[in-house]
Formats: C-alpha cells, sequence, structure tokens
C-alpha cells in the first residue's frame, strides 16, 4: 500500500501539494479580509451563522461525539488492541512522559486555562436547568464542566489520531487525513476527494487553533492588567498574538524534538508547578471533595449528558456551551489527532487509547478541580464576588480568583507564564500539523513554510478578536467543525473496514490475540 503524493514547489515554497496549498492559504486570506476590511458585518455574520448551526444541526454534533466515544471503547476492549502502530517490533519514539507532556499541551492548553474558573462559576450562576436531576448548584456546575472536557472530547482525538498513526506507520501511507480513506476510496484519495478532504483538514485545524490562540490573548492581556497597568483592549490583544506568534514560529523551526517536545515538557512542569501551589494554598480539603463528587457525577451521569441538551437546554446556553465544545474538539481534531499520530509511532492500539483518552482526562479533571473548586469555594462560602467579576469578563476569572489568595502577584506571574507557554505550543504544534497536510504528508516540510503557516494563525486570530472577540471565536470554532463531524464518521468507518480485513488475512499472528 506503499504511495506518496507528489509535492511541487508553489512561489518560494520548496515542497507543497498545490491542490491543498493553494486553495487553503485562498480560503484564508479571504477571511482575513472579509473579517479586516467588513468587521461590522462580519460580527453580525458570525452571529447568524452560530444561531443556524445550533438550531439545526445540533443533533451532529450531539450525536457524533457519543458515536466516537462508543467506537474508541470498542477498539480498546477488542481483539485490535494489540496491534502496534508501526512493524511489530517498532519502539515508541518517545518515552512516556515526553508523550504525555507533548499530548496534552496540544490537546487542551490554552483553553483549559481560559475555561477551568470561567466555565463552573458561569454554570453556577446561570445554571442551565434549575435542580437539575435534584443537583445542588455547585455539584452541577462541575459535573457539566467535567462532561464539556472529559471522554466526549479525548474520544474525538483519538479516532483521528489512531486512524492516522495506523494507516501512515503500518500501512505506508502518507500522514494526511486522506489517507484514513483508502479502504473506501482507493486510489481515488490522491485526486480531487482527497484534496478536498485535506483542505477541510487544514481549515477547520486553523479555524481551532486560532481559537485557541484569541483566548489565549485574551487572557493574557487579563493578566498584564492584573499585575501591571497593561490596558484591556483589542489592539494590546492583537500585539500579543503577534509577539507570541514570533516565539512559536522560533519554536516551529526548531523542530520536534528540540523545540515542541522541550517546550511542551517545560509548560508540564509550570503547570503541575501551578496546581500545586494553588492547591495548597487553596481550600485543600473542598478540593479534593470537589474532585471525588465531580468525578462520581459525572461517570453516573454521562449517558444522561450525552443527549439531555438536545431535549431541554436553550438555543443560547446550548450554542455557547456544549455545541461550541464539540464543535471545537471537532475542528481541532486533524490538528491533535495528526499531532498525536506523529509523536506515538510504535505504540500499540491499546496504549495508545489508554494513554490518550484516560491519562489526559484524569490530568484535566484534577486541573478543573483545582481551579474551579478554588472559586466555587470563594464564591459559596466565602461570599468572594468571583461571579460578578466572570459575569462582566470571562477573561478575568482566573485572577479574580487568584486575588482572593495568598501570594496572590507570584501566582498570577506564575499563571500568565503558563498562558504563554500553552500559547505558543498549540500554534507552533499546530503550525506543523497544517505544514504536514499542505506537503502531502511530508513530515519533516521546509522551514519556510512552517513560518508561513504559522504567521497565518496569528493573522487569523487577530482577525477573529477584532471582528467579534469570544463571540466570533465560538464560532469559527462550530463552523469548521460541523462538516469534519462527517468526515470523522467515515475515518471510523475506514479504520474498521481495514482493521477487519487486516485481521483475517493475518490471523493467528501474535498482536492479535
Amino acid at each position: 500500500m506503499q504511495h506518496e503524493i507528489k509535492t511541487k514547489p508553489v512561489l518560494f515554497f520548496k515542497r507543497t501539494h498545490p491542490p491543498v496549498f493553494i486553495f487553503s492559504a485562498l480560503i484564508m486570506l479571504a477571511f482575513i479580509l472579509a473579517a479586516t476590511f467588513f468587521t461590522r458585518s462580519s460580527k453580525s455574520f458570525f452571529t447568524a451563522v452560530q444561531s443556524g448551526i445550533v438550531q439545526n444541526f445540533s443533533w451532529v454534533f450531539t450525536i457524533s461525539t457519543v458515536f466516537f466515544l462508543f467506537f474508541v471503547l470498542y477498539l480498546l476492549l477488542s481483539r485490535f488492541g494489540g496491534i502496534r502502530l508501526g512493524r511489530p517490533d517498532e519502539k515508541p519514539e518517545f518515552g512516556y512522559t515526553s508523550w504525555f507532556s507533548m499530548m496534552f499541551s496540544a490537546g487542551m492548553g490554552i483553553g483549559l486555562v481560559f475555561w477551568s474558573i470561567a466555565e463552573p462559576i458561569k454554570h453556577y450562576s446561570n445554571p442551565p436547568i434549575e435542580n437539575m436531576q435534584g443537583f445542588a448548584p455547585a455539584d452541577q456546575a462541575m459535573a457539566l464542566t467535567f462532561f464539556h472536557w472529559g471522554l466526549h472530547a479525548w474520544a474525538v482525538f483519538m479516532v483521528v489520531g489512531l486512524s492516522l498513526a495506523y494507516f501512515s506507520f503500518r500501512k505506508g501511507l502518507p500522514l494526511t487525513i486522506r489517507s484514513c480513506f483508502y479502504p473506501l476510496l482507493g486510489k481515488k484519495i490522491y485526486g480531487p476527494w482527497g484534496n478536498f478532504i485535506d483542505i477541510f483538514a487544514v481549515v477547520g485545524t486553523m479555524f481551532g487553533v486560532a481559537t485557541s490562540l484569541g483566548l489565549g490573548a485574551m487572557q493574557v492581556n487579563a493578566g498584564l492588567n492584573f499585575l501591571g497597568d497593561c490596558p484591556e483592549t483589542k489592539t494590546t490583544q492583537v500585539v500579543l498574538i503577534a509577539l507570541i506568534t514570533a516565539c512559536a514560529t522560533t519554536s516551529v523551526v526548531l523542530g520536534l524534538e528540540k523545540g515542541i517536545a522541550r517546550l511542551s515538557y517545560f509548560n508540564v512542569c509550570l503547570s503541575v508547578a501551578l496546581v500545586s501551589f494553588i492547591f495548597i494554598l487553596g481550600p485543600t480539603e473542598y478540593i479534593l471533595e470537589t474532585f471525588g463528587a465531580g468525578l462520581k457525577d459525572y461517570l453516573s451521569n454521562i449517558v444522561y449528558f450525552s443527549y439531555w441538551s438536545e431535549q431541554v437546554a436553550a438555543p443560547e446556553w446550548q450554542g455557547a456551551w456544549t455545541i461550541f465544545y464539540w464543535g471545537w474538539w471537532i475542528a481541532w481534531a486533524p490538528f491533535v489527532g495528526m499531532f498525536i499520530a506523529r509523536i506515538s509511532k510504535g505504540r500499540t492500539i491499546r496504549e495508545f487509547i489508554i494513554g490518550g483518552l484516560f491519562a489526559p482526562v484524569l490530568a484535566t479533571f484534577i486541573w478543573l478541580s483545582v481551579f474551579g473548586g478554588t472559586a466555587l469555594y470563594l464564591e459559596t462560602v466565602q461570599g468572594a464576588p468571583i461571579a460578578a467579576a466572570v459575569s462582566v469578563n470571562v477573561s478575568t476569572a482566573l485572577f479574580k480568583t487568584l486575588a482572593h489568595l495568598p501570594l496572590e502577584q507570584i501566582t498570577a506571574a506564575l499563571s500568565t507564564l503558563v498562558i504563554l507557554t500553552f500559547f505558543v505550543t498549540s500554534s507552533d504544534s499546530g503550525s506543523l500539523v497544517i505544514d504536514i497536510l499542505t506537503a502531502g504528508g511530508d513530515q519533516d516540510p521546509p522551514r519556510n513554510q512552517r513560518v508561513f503557516w504559522a504567521v497565518t494563525e496569528g493573522v487569523i486570530a487577530s482577525a477573529l478578536v477584532l471582528a467579534g472577540g469570544l463571540n466570533a471565536l465560538q464560532t469559527a470554532a462550530i463552523a469548521s467543525g460541523l462538516p469534519f463531524a462527517i468526515i470523522m464518521i467515515g475515518i471510523c468507518f475506514a479504520l474498521f473496514k481495514e482493521l477487519r480485513t487486516d485481521f483475517k488475512q493475518k490471523k493467528g499472528r501474535r498482536e492479535y490475540l
């Protein structure tokens, strides 16, 4: 099944796949021009798009995310779990620590820092349903937050990552989304159908990463305002995006091992230090209770949460929360999935799913419990006006919470540094993935192409901030995630079809037992 996608020079870019590179670049250019020169019209357009998708297509996100989770759990427990993503005797390229660090930094990053306090507080002060299934308001808030950041999110990433790693490292196909459809399309993946799939993947990745960069800029701005006299304006946020994009460009030029792997490890170390700091300084006992109760409520109600918003939640709440998250995770899936695939060569399917599904979810729940639990304690027990501050400016949630803890200047500075490193790791990982896609699966594309896509990410994030702020960022995630949700369902069927064929042809081999 060994095949290659032919690459050609485009202008001063040496190795590109012209149809994907050119059309993706033109789509980005059209969006940048529209959002920059027609800001008011773009803002109205974003509002209309988000409303239309939520009202008419929210069921696509609801059904598809549930399907992806069941599919991944089935593969984990199935006879296919022992298959190695590579040659039968191949060893993993990265150790567990580096592997997990890169996976976690790419998979959640800025969004987790941004929403870990704001979301539970928002759900507490404005619950979607009063007294839902007898939950206390704070318990309901944490359970819903766990749901949005839990198994459904990482199952989305696992589908794309597993399929890419299987078809690329085991079947010898290019490391692009089109390769996942080889069992269904055959050699047609090298024609217009394959180009169409990869263009969708590039656009979805770009808007998914740009959403995170925009959120990160807003929160870094809030942190600098807390630490000093830095105005919270869109101009400041655009300047921050430009500065941090320059740092990300340096990292992506250095490559995977020298740049991204080291920065991701440093990022996780900073994150562990920050979580430990808040855990010790904050309401430790309450945080532990929040983690235990949140985990219990989430696991016991995961089926109910999976469909309830379609029946009882107001469209405004559904669009701002559940559908936004499902769209965001799906839009991120090409990026995170390909990145996880790139660093997972040599691992078995079962090892890939256990390490990529359960370990990050556990780390995410710990993070949410520490920050969200601290904020809820301050709001409900000590009477601190955290909810009032969040309602005024979501970006300030973290720093308003830290202001009520000891050593607030130190924790605020450390938090800002964590956000900055998450910012850079999201941008450099996303740039590398987009460059691989537009270079026909070349896993080591030329540096100037990496720079081009890193800068483009920064420009699009700036355009989204200028064109509508948080609402525009949410709409970009939902709109780009919708078509890729359909593509991902096709990926699941193609992977299952090829795994069955593989098993029948090589039945009795040790890795299948």
